[in-house]
């Protein structure tokens, strides 16, 4: 009898062992918090998505990006991009999951990156487009509000919009780790997530542009440049308030002027290279910069190219399922055009040299925009009458107008 006690009590043990076991790998499984369960499968998802190749519908010259960036061995500890609120929002575009909730917490922030059009683009985001709570911009000022239908929150995080709240035409190294302590300074601390849009130009067109800019007397010397936790210490390329009237030979043999290469480096991740200090040699920054911002680029739900505004205004509405009350025009008459038709040959292929990545960077966002256009329009039954009809709205709004080329007051405002 005795001995069979023991037995009894013994299976007991056992199976109260098996029933706690059994309900730890239930708890582990499924309600395990994610700070307690640090290796879950999603997270080993998210984590390999960062380096996952592109689509496999891209060609080679698309595809090489996330290996290029996986042999650097680039996973680190970086705040920019470990941030959960940014995400590839592209991924739910191509499975057509893609949504932007104005309602909800979701934020587009548009990098402006300098004489690309943006300014031109920037007002069509605040005057032109249909909502049910449209932006409410101030007369004489260069502000509007845009809030949520339900809630005085911000929509749209852009210069006129929230104003250059992380510095005069901040690079996505600035905006990754400023954006969301500045919107949390303004309104209640909450998750949000963000929606990076930006736009690209022909490199050529853009440089001759922000030379003929600058020569005209506008500068951008407020920029903050910060990266690393500090602000960039960069010589300037003249002495004086601005360089006014520099020449073209001027403008092209400053090593510190930011506006060789300045796509590729406003879209890269800085801190990939040390920021502005970088000990690497060229070779190896200017691939890691280049790789990073196709990287980013990728990434990002929407971008478009100046040299193709209507494609890129019926992306945009389709994508974010938003409408503009206007066409966009295409204005190709521009002074980077005038200028670059009295270049030598020279000095074409010297500012073509001190563009070359961004030439680069340029051939892969021609490719990866219009494919992703065809693949919207392809799911368009109604694609012809809407292509066609563009911003034709029953509305009394009248079409912002913007020369691209012409506006110095696109440097000064830091509000």
């Amino acid at each position: 009898m005795e001995t069979r006690g023991r037995s009894n009590r013994l299976r007991g043990v056992i199976g109260i062992c098996v029933a706690l076991a059994l309900a730890g790998i239930i708890y582990l499984g499924y309600f395990c918090p994610d700070h307690v369960c640090a290796l879950t499968n999603r997270d080993i998802k998210d984590g390999s998505r960062l380096f996952d190749d592109i689509k496999p519908s891209l060609s080679p010259e698309t595809t090489f990006v996330s290996n290029g960036l996986s042999k650097m061995k680039l996973l680190r500890t970086n705040p920019s991009s470990n941030s959960p609120s940014i995400r590839d929002h592209y991924d739910d575009v191509l499975n057509d999951t893609f949504l932007f909730d104005i309602n909800g917490n979701d934020v587009m922030v548009f990098l402006h990156i300098q004489k690309t059009g943006g300014t031109l683009f920037g007002k069509h985001l605040v005057r032109d487009l249909v909502l049910q709570r449209p932006c409410s911009c101030q007369r004489r000022k260069k502000r509007c509000y845009c809030y949520r239908p339900n809630r005085d929150e911000n929509w749209l995080f852009s210069r006129y919009s929230t104003g250059w709240k992380c510095g005069l035409h901040a690079d996505w190294t600035e905006l990754t780790s400023c954006v969301d302590n500045e919107l949390n300074k303004i309104e209640r601390t909450i998750k949000r997530k963000y929606f990076y849009i930006t736009i690209i130009r022909d490199p050529v067109a853009r440089y001759l542009s922000e030379f003929r800019h600058v020569q005209r007397g506008a500068t951008w010397r407020s920029s903050r440049h910060w990266c690393g936790g500090s602000l960039a210490n960069i010589p300037q390329c003249y002495n004086g308030p601005n360089w006014h009237g520099v020449t073209l030979e001027q403008f092209l043999e400053c090593p510190t002027n930011l506006a060789s290469n300045r796509q590729t480096r406003m879209l890269a991740d800085l801190s990939l290279i040390g920021c502005y200090n970088s000990t690497l040699t060229k070779t190896e920054k200017d691939s890691l910069m280049l790789q990073s911002a196709k990287k980013n680029l990728q990434a990002m739900p929407f971008f478009m190219l100046t040299e193709h505004q209507k494609v890129g205004q019926y992306s945009f509405e389709e994508t974010f399922g938003m409408r503009f009350a206007i066409a966009f025009g295409q204005h190709n008459a521009t002074l980077s055009a005038i200028t670059m038709s009295t270049l030598t040959e020279k000095q074409l292929n010297e500012v073509k040299k001190l563009n070359n990545l961004d030439l680069k960077l340029y051939e892969f966002a021609k490719e990866l925009a219009m494919q992703r256009f065809r693949r919207l329009r392809d799911r368009d039954p109604y694609f012809i009458q809407r292509f066609q009809h563009l911003g034709e709205l029953l509305t009394s709004r009248s079409a912002t107008e913007f020369n691209w080329d012409s506006a110095i007051e696109d440097t000064t405002d830091n509000e």
